[in-house]
């Protein structure tokens, strides 16, 4: 995507790529189709553009956080799939570690012990990669997550490419000492990790190298900004202060709360994370609720069932009845995130009779991404004791009209959606060109943050109290099915 100053696209071009199920409970990427589609959506959106490369202040950087892979600085190859932070093949590895060690994790991580995180699937790669061992015994392996995967490559890669990353995906490592904001030495042992196999940390919004002149740009161009998709998003919305919160909707929901330079631990179940480190500026904290199967469960029903041809189709499905006719759908495929870390839960469609249809289970699917997101907010107002007068939103799902009137409905305030949907490009936007000057300050880019469309609250306290006790009572019925 390509931004002006005034935080408008200029031009955009996205390609789908694979997603890699071999095994049930496995999902891996191909780093080398990444980086593949990478060059060729930088190629059409400058082309849309009428730009060259040359035209560019800078670069930003946003990714899906704790995907993971290594690859080799001699060969520029990934020596194995990359392994995706849905992937759970590294659960009841994790399930064996004694109580002690798990609650120093959290305390130095603010993350559970959890398959959903980096360090599990960089071990795993380790011990069941002879290529990956050998590289690292010849010293010429390298190990991040996808955004040191893009900085290292689009910087030169083996002629000179930088290995590094920003202290928000470092944060969702569980490797990361949230207080240092350095690779904690005891965690790495614990994970049996090489500390040369990581990139060095470094802030959200700083110079980190430049382009290879002879790539895909065609000359030199400061990559400048780097954030994980949620944090990126949660500067895209312009949440720089205390108190402010986002939710974007995609394969799975994320919602953080900027809790401003203090580190506060959760109570309910949320993850405690970096927000960013913008420059020289403290680095800010922040609450995060994550829900596994959101927007996944929709492309499921696609993609799986065949409920639907197109994604767009399910807004006239589900708007072809007034409810669910009392189904629940549970799109517990890979467990339960916040606030129920249940791993072991899998999915339920339940309610089911002769009179259920297609259009049921459409409105079911989109009513459980609201119901999922509402028990993450609700722990979070817990955790923080401020009321939530609004929901800002952005990503996918958002474009769903039937979605995000469900969502106020649900929740029972005004659901907000900004201009720009896809806040979690223009927040790697927004960290590049503060480092750059292109922004003097988040004040500024706070003056170019609009709301496009709010949706109120359609629904009685009555009927939504009701609704969301049949939701949980159906989230009890997918626990320990896994067992």
């Amino acid at each position: 995507m390509v931004f002006d100053h005034s935080g408008k696209v200029i031009a955009t071009h996205q390609i789908e790529h694979r997603q890699i199920t071999s095994q049930p409970g496995w999902v891996e990427h191909d780093a080398n189709e990444i980086w593949s589609t990478t060059q060729t959506v930088i190629a059409r959106a400058l082309m849309k553009a009428n730009l060259r490369g040359s035209d560019l202040l800078g670069i930003g950087i946003t990714n899906q956080r704790e995907t993971a892979l290594i690859w080799d600085i001699t060969t520029g190859m990934p020596l194995e799939n990359a392994i995706v932070w849905q992937d759970t093949r590294t659960r009841e590895r994790l399930a064996e570690l004694p109580a002690d060690i798990a609650e120093l994790i959290r305390e130095r991580t603010g993350l559970p012990v959890a398959s959903y995180f980096s360090a599990s699937k960089i071990q795993w790669l380790i011990e069941n990669s002879q290529q990956v061992r050998d590289a690292i015994g010849q010293g010429q392996a390298r190990a991040g997550t996808i955004d040191s995967w893009l900085l290292w490559k689009l910087s030169g890669g083996i002629k000179c490419g930088v290995h590094a990353t920003d202290v928000t995906n470092a944060s969702r490592t569980l490797l990361m000492n949230l207080a240092t904001l350095d690779w904690d030495d005891e965690l790495l042992t614990i994970f049996k990790i090489p500390k040369a196999l990581l990139p060095q940390i470094r802030s959200s919004s700083e110079i980190y190298g430049e382009t290879d002149p002879t790539g895909v740009f065609g000359s030199r161009i400061p990559i400048a900004g780097i954030l994980g998709d949620q944090q990126s998003a949660l500067v895209g919305q312009a949440c720089f202060n205390r108190g402010e919160s986002k939710t974007t909707y995609g394969t799975g929901n994320f919602t953080l709360l900027n809790t401003g330079t203090e580190i506060v631990r959760s109570k309910n179940g949320l993850l405690t994370t970096v927000a960013f480190k913008l420059g020289e500026y403290p680095v800010h904290y922040a609450l995060e609720g994550s829900v596994a199967v959101t927007g996944a469960a929709i492309q499921w029903l696609r993609d799986q069932i065949g409920l639907f041809e197109k994604t767009s189709d399910i807004d006239a499905l589900a708007s072809s009845v007034s409810d669910t006719g009392d189904v629940y759908f549970v799109p517990a495929f890979s467990g339960l995130f916040a606030p129920y870390w249940q791993s072991q839960a899998r999915g339920v469609i339940i309610g089911l009779t002769l009179a259920t249809t297609r259009a049921h289970i459409a409105r079911a699917a989109l009513e459980s991404i609201c119901y999922q997101t509402k028990e993450v907010l609700d722990a979070m107002i817990a955790d923080s004791g401020v009321p939530m007068q609004q929901m800002r939103v952005d990503g996918g799902v958002t474009a769903s009209d039937l979605c995000m009137q469900l969502q106020a409905d649900v929740m029972g305030i005004e659901v907000i959606r900004p201009q720009t949907r896809e806040t979690t490009a223009l927040g790697a936007a927004y960290s590049a060109g503060l480092a750059l000057g292109f922004w003097k300050d988040s004040d500024e880019i706070r003056s170019h943050a609009a709301a496009s469309t709010r949706w109120s609250p359609e629904s009685s306290q009555a009927s939504r109290n009701r609704g969301y006790a049949r939701w949980r009572d159906a989230v009890e019925r997918s626990f320990n099915w896994a067992n």
